[in-house]
């Protein structure tokens, strides 16, 4: 079996807390337990192997020990969460999915068959591997969200070697890459999954400091709302050791501010994308953007700027769009990156680049500087297309407090001050408004649209 290597660490740990779910602890002798129940009633509830079950629910302990139960039944799992509820209906209908079972914030369960049979090739390659199967759908940040799916065999393969274990943070979502490698690698290593009711500041860093986190997993704009938020000061974080980020690009000044502030918990970037897994990482330090990227499994070149990678644990191929891959195996990215011998800075998304009369600016240099400001909360750059330069730049501030119109265009000029002072002349916001919430999407990584 594909997860036997993740029973055996069970049993060894089997007093150990696997799972915190709504402030009660659950040991992995519990989670075992569970894991042989669900192993019971998808038998009897007819569920075959080679089925796509779509899984909609949050982590919960029999979120969990469905997962499990249904990969080692060797079905093909579609996880979704509410965060996609607008999407939920055309997701299932593009993910072709036979069987829905559904996770209710109590942690109960309902099952419901439909009457769809799923026949996509990828869908026969697995069935005929005898392995069993992860779609993951895309945010569709950068256009419709695409489908991936997995040899789960594949993605599992990673977690047997043994690492360390650690009481972890649920951050990520259930149905995100990093959501489904916090859990493995959580699990696989004899670790706690620590739940949250709500992903905000203060309940994040509350759980921290209740349960004694060791690692928050988490995305530059979530550790930017901290520092706004300063919910810091309302816990105690003595516990956390590392925080890992990843899924977009980090702002420099952030990335400063909150290693001033916290100079004993290590920073780790990561990267990942839901086609080719997550990659072993390790920063230059912590309060660096340079990062060692690769590990085993894991192949990385770089064409005109942008990051190529080749992974064993990469994706079948897209339900709803063609293969992304190059004949040899290779995914680009469309990450720019910079190189430094064995470390890498990563610029930007290539499609978020803004082209100011041919010369090139990303987003993430441009709030960096902007976010030094005080009066500032926070930022989100952007692109507008124009007839004589190709693009400009444009920037939407949040405020740090309420401002009457005369104080907004005090603030707007003394961007463009300091940004010019600090910047390139064409990389200087031609066009400043103003908002009144954070641009976030709904896994927590800003939105670069125009409104």
């Amino acid at each position: 079996m594909a997860i036997d290597f993740l029973l055996a660490v069970f049993k060894e740990r089997e007093q150990a807390e696997a799972i915190i779910w709504e402030d009660r602890v659950y040991t992995y002798a519990w989670l075992l337990e569970r894991f042989a129940y669900w192993q019971q009633r998808i038998e009897a509830e007819h569920i075959k192997p080679g089925t796509v079950v779509i899984v909609e629910a949050d982590f919960s302990p029999n979120a969990v020990a469905l997962f499990l139960a249904l990969a080692d039944r060797n079905c093909i799992l579609v996880p979704l969460t509410a965060s996609l509820a607008a999407k939920r209906a055309t997701f299932i209908a593009i993910a072709e999915g036979e069987v829905t079972v559904g996770v209710d914030q109590a942690d109960v369960v309902t099952i419901a068959h439909l009457d769809s049979r799923a026949k996509h090739p990828l869908y026969k390659q697995l069935r005929r591997s005898g392995h069993a199967g992860l779609v993951l759908f895309s945010s569709g940040s950068t256009g419709e969200s695409k489908a991936g799916v997995h040899d789960l065999v594949r993605l599992l393969d990673k977690f047997r070697v043994p690492r360390q274990g650690l009481r972890t943070v649920s951050f990520l979502l259930y149905d995100h890459i990093g959501g489904v490698n916090t859990m493995l690698y959580t699990l696989s290593n004899g670790g706690c999954l620590v739940t949250i009711r709500e992903r905000s500041p203060d309940e994040v860093l509350a759980a921290i400091s209740k349960y004694h986190v060791e690692l928050l997993p988490t995305s530059p704009t979530f550790i930017n709302l901290i520092l706004l938020s300063e919910a810091y000061r309302r816990h105690d974080l003595s516990s956390l050791k590392t925080v890992t980020y990843g899924t977009e690009s980090m702002p420099e000044s952030t990335l400063q501010r909150f290693n001033q502030l916290f100079p004993h918990i290590k920073l780790q970037q990561t990267y990942g994308l839901s086609e080719i897994g997550i990659m072993r990482s390790r920063s230059k330090a912590s309060n660096s953007l340079w990062v060692r990227l690769g590990g085993e499994g894991f192949q990385t070149r770089v064409v005109d700027g942008i990051l190529h990678i080749k992974a064993a644990s990469a994706m079948l191929g897209y339900l709803n769009a063609p293969s992304p891959f190059t004949d040899d195996g290779w995914f680009n990215t469309g990450d720019a990156v910079e190189t430094d011998g064995e470390f890498m800075k990563i610029l930007g998304r290539r499609s978020e680049l803004i082209n100011v009369g041919g010369e090139k600016v990303y987003p993430a240099e441009v709030e960096s500087v902007i976010g030094e400001l005080e009066s500032v909360a926070d930022v989100t750059v952007l692109g507008e297309s124009n007839a004589i330069m190709g693009s400009i730049v444009c920037a939407k501030i949040l405020p740090a407090s309420t401002l009457d119109e005369m104080q907004k265009k005090a603030l707007a000029a003394d961007i463009k001050r300091y940004c010019g002072e600090r910047l390139e002349r064409y990389k200087v916001p031609v066009k400043i408004s103003f908002t009144d919430d954070h641009a976030l999407g709904p896994r927590l990584k800003k939105t670069r649209k125009l409104s």
